[in-house]
C-alpha cells in the first residue's frame, strides 16, 4: 500500500525545481515506489570536487533532496509541512564519472518527525554513500 498522501510522480517533483540546486545539480527524479524514492544525479564538473571526484557534499544534497521530497510527499500539504532536521553520511566509494542513483525508503514516519534512509549507487549497482535524514514535520501558522 502506498505511504503517498496524493498520487505522486516523478514529473512532479521535477517541476518543482527550477533554478533551484536541485537544477543546478542536475537531479531528476526517476521512480516513485510505493515506499521510495529515486533520483539520479550526474557525476560531472558540477558535483565533483577538486580532485576530479563525486564531491560528498553533493551526495548530502541528493540525499537531503530524496528524503524531503519524499517526506513532503506523505503529508498534507494544507495542513503540514517539512524541514530537514539532521543528516549524516557515509561516504564509501568514489565515483568520477556516469551518474549516481540514490533510493529513499523511510525509517520512521511520526506525527512530528520523520527519518530516511538514502542509498546512493554507482550505475554497477556498487553502494557510493548511506545517508539518514531526519525531517522535522511541522503545522502551518494560519492566520501568521
Amino acid at each position: 500500500m502506498s505511504i503517498w498522501f496524493a498520487p505522486t510522480t516523478p514529473e512532479h517533483f521535477n517541476q518543482r525545481a527550477p533554478n533551484s540546486a536541485v537544477a543546478h545539480m542536475g537531479i531528476t527524479f526517476t521512480a516513485v515506489g510505493e515506499d521510495s524514492f529515486e533520483a539520479r544525479m550526474p557525476v560531472d564538473a558540477r558535483t565533483h570536487q577538486p580532485m576530479g571526484l563525486l564531491h560528498g557534499g553533493a551526495s548530502v544534497l541528493l540525499a537531503e533532496t530524496l528524503a524531503s521530497s519524499a517526506c513532503y510527499a506523505t503529508l498534507d500539504p494544507a495542513k503540514q509541512f517539512c524541514v530537514g532536521q539532521e543528516i549524516n553520511a557515509n561516504h564509501l566509494r568514489s565515483v568520477r564519472e556516469g551518474w549516481v542513483i540514490g533510493v529513499a525508503k523511510p525509517i520512521h514516519r511520526g506525527a512530528s518527525s520523520q527519518v530516511w534512509e538514502v542509498r546512493i549507487s554507482d550505475e554497477q549497482g556498487r553502494l557510493v554513500c548511506i545517508s539518514r535524514v531526519t525531517m522535522a514535520v511541522l503545522n502551518h501558522r494560519h492566520g501568521h
